[in-house]
């Protein structure tokens, strides 16, 4: 059977193949200590669980209308007026098969296939993006960050990266991999630039949004771009349930188009008529209860959880000899840079030359899983992820061995190794 070039190119997504890895392991009887999955160790909050039952037991259990019904996509939408100040109607509303999907069907209905569209990406970014940008037809134009500028890209490289091509920019703050929150007036500098460009159109992925802490950096403020009335007619914004509210297995991400009288929206919901139509109903009545008042409680407490431990963990990495860290502060996420590791070899004798060497090392011979940066962009090559959405006694067990291991780790000779380019250029391909 023929398989599409263009299927048999993408790339497998890195975070799930780590886990895989780290899963078999597990059920193999070894004792690995997980830092690749971007998933919430807490459980559903009990009354937005309840919510799903009490539609369940009451025969909510037919065809929603794809976007989602009422009730959904008006408190999804009072939320982003109320919030994020994002001017919107209900019809501007779709609720998705999680916040991918979401993306997903933004890019397919933004990219024109074999015209060249070219889409800016401040990287690093997630494994994700790249490969829905290039699977619509897209050419992926990543803006690099750097550990120095602490992984936020500036105004000067965006308005650099602009050509006559370039139809939108995918903005992701808080951010994954970086667990990094661009400040308000550093998101409003880059959509400066972008409103002098009236074809250029911004996605923007909100998914963290609730995963910001001020207490660790007092400019970590989340600010929606589709705010902007300059932009907001051309702003498509992306969020869900997964992240703040502890929700990742439902699969319930929501885009919002208010652009175009609402014309943006239909096209996206026409094109999911076609895909998956709607999420299961009875999840419908969940989303309006995650965005009561009675669920902050519950989104605060997991908040400052993960505040407690971005500090715990950035303490521990920095004290481990080698590794250049950023202090997250947003999102679950750290992304220290191993460069200076790079030609050394691992007790088991492997020569650590990539970030996929170290990951694979570190996982087999010290049994803790971390994401390799290869896939987070050409910048991101020396650098791996870990994701602190575990306990603090996992993030200290986990960080020890990190800290041991790379410890063994002995230099060896240049004509032994050739550690690969590292250099961050501005790619084009497609």
């Amino acid at each position: 059977m023929h398989i599409a070039s263009r299927i048999a190119q993408m790339k497998e997504s890195a975070t799930l193949a780590v886990g895989a890895k780290a899963a078999a392991l597990r059920a193999s009887g070894v004792d690995v200590v997980g830092f690749a999955m971007g998933e919430p160790d807490f459980d559903t909050p009990p009354n937005i669980k309840a919510a799903a039952i009490r539609a369940l037991e009451a025969g909510m259990t037919k065809y929603a209308p794809t976007p989602g019904d009422k009730g959904a996509r008006e408190a999804i939408a009072r939320k982003l007026r109320e919030e994020n100040g994002i001017a919107c109607r209900m019809e501007d509303i779709t609720v998705t098969s999680g916040a991918k999907h979401a993306v997903y069907m933004a890019l397919q209905t933004m990219i024109e296939p074999l015209r060249g569209d070219e889409f800016l990406l401040p990287t690093p970014a997630w494994v994700t993006y790249r490969p829905l940008i290039e699977l619509a037809g897209g050419v992926c134009v990543e803006v690099p960050g750097s550990v120095e500028h602490g992984f936020r890209v500036t105004v000067d490289q965006i308005r650099a990266a602009i050509t006559p091509k370039t139809i939108g920019i995918l903005l992701n703050s808080p951010s994954n991999p970086c667990g990094i929150v661009y400040p308000p007036d550093e998101l409003r500098a880059i959509v400066d630039v972008i409103a002098g460009f009236p074809s250029i159109s911004i996605l923007s992925d909100e998914i963290y949004e609730k995963l910001v802490y001020p207490e660790i950096n007092a400019r970590a403020v989340h600010w929606s771009p589709g705010s902007d009335s300059r932009v907001a007619d051309r702003t498509v914004t992306i969020n869900g349930m997964s992240k703040a509210f502890a929700m990742t297995g439902w699969r319930i991400g929501y885009l919002c188009a208010p652009g175009q009288s609402g014309q943006f929206a239909k096209e996206v919901i026409k094109l999911q008529g076609q895909m998956t139509n709607s999420i299961p109903s009875f999840f419908l009545p969940a989303v309006v209860e995650a965005l009561a008042p009675a669920t902050a409680p519950s989104v605060e407490s997991m908040r400052s959880a993960f505040a407690a431990r971005a500090r715990v963990i950035h303490t521990l990495l920095c004290s481990i000899p080698g590794l250049r860290c950023v202090e997250p502060n947003g999102a679950f996420y750290a992304f220290p840079d191993i460069s200076a590791l790079m030609g050394s070899r691992s007790p088991g004798g492997r020569i650590i030359d990539s970030a996929q060497a170290f990951a694979e090392a570190l996982l087999s011979e010290a049994h803790v899983a971390v994401v390799p940066g290869e896939d987070f962009g050409e910048c991101a090559r020396c650098h791996i992820r870990l994701s602190f959405a575990c306990s603090t006694q996992e993030i200290e067990k986990g960080v020890a061995r990190i800290d041991a291991f790379v410890r063994t780790l002995q230099a060896v000779p240049p004509a032994e190794h050739q550690v690969k380019s590292v250099t961050p250029v501005m790619s084009r391909r497609s």
